[in-house]
């Protein structure tokens, strides 16, 4: 427990039923039943989350139809490494990873606003209470629901849905012993990302693209990226005013109140009558933040991340390229020496199989991502101009009936 009242974050969210807050983008595409995942259920703890994965399935490689399984965060990194670092998927839009839980920010406020009680009203404290509460539980189920997007994304493919390691995963009921990676581990991933990096700029400006439609996706992924990112920053500094605006609507109404004790008569009932309204649009406020949080920001930041690992694909297969063209002036100089010409063959034939089949099924993929992300902010950016307008009528109704109340008296 935290001091004077302000619970500890885990005693919010102990034990959490999911529900979703994001929308599923598989929902939209899929009908497909042969393989469903969901979780079911998580336990957030001090330092970890638990999610239980449940599976329903009519494969064969299952050894069941339906079973429930616990991971953490770590086992789902280690999922989506195992698919990044095996070849033969080299040539496919791997889903990105759900990012890390981080509490630490909702923490930070309850904190502070333990350590801020004296000076605001019990009321006022319990109002703001309840806020940071709802924002810890909101960032929780959102948490989850990355965890199971990244699931769902991986079962509905007709080719991840068979790879070894996700039946380990879905199936496996023992922890899978996967572990953090420690600071030696994280400085040499960091030093790993850098050279992924350098690579990127390297095969960008030497290996020159000969296909159109890969050549306008690479342009076209990188601007992309970068208004995402644009974008969801300015969202999210959108959705932190309106959550300044409630807790502001909460210091008024408190205030006012406050004024009302102590001019009686005819002002006090006035003076309530605002208040209490201003109540009520603290609520409405905080659930038009949380929407478009919700329907815009999360959007928004998912589709950055996708559009990250769309790029890889592309990086890939510039590398496969490269490795082609290699391998074509190797049989070049094999030929013009007569030495080793087989070998300098049958190595420009696999590469050249390798780079036209990434090339094939990446086309493939990306045309399938452009039909899922139309799809996915259609779908969202309706959902959320449906619920502005719900918000700002509620919004204008409270406002008329304040109006009507203040004008009979």
């Amino acid at each position: 427990m935290l001091q004077d009242g302000i619970c500890d974050t885990t005693d919010i969210i102990n034990s959490v039923p999911t529900k979703k807050t994001i929308s599923n983008e598989s929902s939209l595409e899929h009908n497909d039943k042969a393989l469903q995942v969901d979780i079911s259920d998580a336990l957030s703890e001090k330092d970890k989350v638990k999610f239980t994965v449940h599976t329903k399935t009519t494969l064969p490689d299952f050894q069941k139809s339906e079973f429930f399984v616990v991971r953490q965060h770590e086992e789902f990194v280690w999922l989506h490494d195992r698919f990044e670092e095996n070849e033969e998927y080299a040539g496919y839009i791997i889903p990105p990873c759900p990012p890390r839980p981080d509490f630490d920010a909702s923490r930070e406020k309850l904190q502070k606003l333990g350590e801020g009680e004296g000076s605001m009203t019990r009321e006022e404290f319990m109002k703001m209470k309840q806020e940071l509460e709802a924002e810890y539980l909101a960032t929780f189920k959102k948490t989850v629901a990355m965890h199971e997007m990244f699931l769902t994304r991986l079962a509905h493919h007709p080719v991840f849905r068979n790879d070894h390691n996700l039946r380990v995963f879905l199936e496996y009921d023992q922890d899978l012993c996967v572990r953090g990676k420690n600071k030696m581990e994280m400085f040499g991933g960091l030093m790993k990302s850098f050279s992924k990096t350098k690579d990127e700029y390297y095969l960008s400006a030497t290996v020159k693209d000969v296909n159109d439609f890969f050549d306008q996706e690479m342009t076209f992924l990188t601007q992309y990226h970068h208004n995402l990112k644009e974008a969801t920053s300015r969202a999210d500094r959108q959705t932190t005013k309106h959550k300044d605006v409630a807790d502001s609507y909460i210091k008024i109404s408190t205030n006012l109140l406050q004024l009302a004790t102590t001019d009686t008569g005819k002002l006090e009932k006035l003076l309530t009558k605002i208040a209490e309204t201003f109540e009520k649009l603290r609520k409405v406020e905080g659930r038009v933040a949380s929407d478009e949080d919700l329907k815009l920001s999360d959007t928004l930041r998912y589709y950055m991340r996708d559009t990250a690992a769309a790029k890889r694909l592309l990086i890939r297969r510039l590398k496969a390229l490269h490795t082609y063209e290699t391998a074509n002036r190797a049989l070049e100089r094999a030929r013009a020496k007569n030495k080793d010409v087989h070998a300098a063959e049958q190595a420009q034939t696999e590469a050249c199989s390798k780079f036209e089949q990434m090339s094939d099924k990446g086309k493939e993929e990306l045309l399938d991502f452009k039909t899922r992300r139309v799809a996915a902010f259609k779908k969202n950016l309706i959902d959320l101009t449906e619920f502005e307008i719900k918000h700002a009528k509620a919004h204008a109704e409270m406002l008329k009936k304040c109006l009507s109340v203040l004008q009979s008296e």
